[in-house]
């Protein structure tokens, strides 16, 4: 599939639905590995004068091992398509398996940053922030539920290219 530079600011659907009701892949690249998985928590915004995502990985996934090996990654979303390979993606290690093989994704690479040729919107990132959650800071108990004690680590990241499907 050909895709096109766009600017971020030009796609006008809604990041809350893209990311929260339609879910997205992360994808990460170190050591010639290539892993996606699934979010369905994050966020596109603006914050030290960038355009931003924040994604939350938690540590004992495969994609925060090769996070923490690169500066870049990419967010791709399928505006609603493919959620059953997204759940597939979602469940299961790319340490287990290929989930590529597995699905029929493939991966193009965007300035030098893998994303998935199945996507419609691709974002091209470099990492600018992380954080760990600490539960200190949980003003509302029910937060509590999401966690076993496994809590995410939150990165921000500038999106440096946006591209869409031609």
């Amino acid at each position: 599939m050909a895709f096109k530079e766009v600017n971020i600011r030009d796609i006008d659907k809604s990041a809350v639905k893209m990311i929260s009701d339609e879910w997205a892949l992360v994808t990460a690249s170190a050591d010639g590995a290539v892993n996606s998985m699934t979010v369905s928590w994050g966020g596109i915004g603006e914050i030290w004068g960038k355009d931003v995502v924040y994604i939350f990985i938690r540590p004992q996934r495969y994609t925060y091992e090769l996070l923490e090996k690169t500066d870049v990654f990419s967010m791709s979303f399928f505006g609603g398509e493919y959620k059953k390979e997204l759940t597939y993606f979602g469940r299961n290690s790319g340490r287990d398996g290929d989930k590529y093989e597995a699905t029929g994704f493939t991966t193009v690479t965007l300035d030098s940053v893998e994303c998935v040729e199945q996507a419609k919107v691709n974002l091209v990132c470099k990492k600018l922030a992380f954080q760990d959650i600490d539960p200190k800071g949980f003003i509302d108990e029910s937060i509590e539920n999401n966690y076993n004690g496994d809590y995410h680590r939150v990165y921000i990241g500038e999106i440096v290219k946006t591209y869409i499907a031609e």
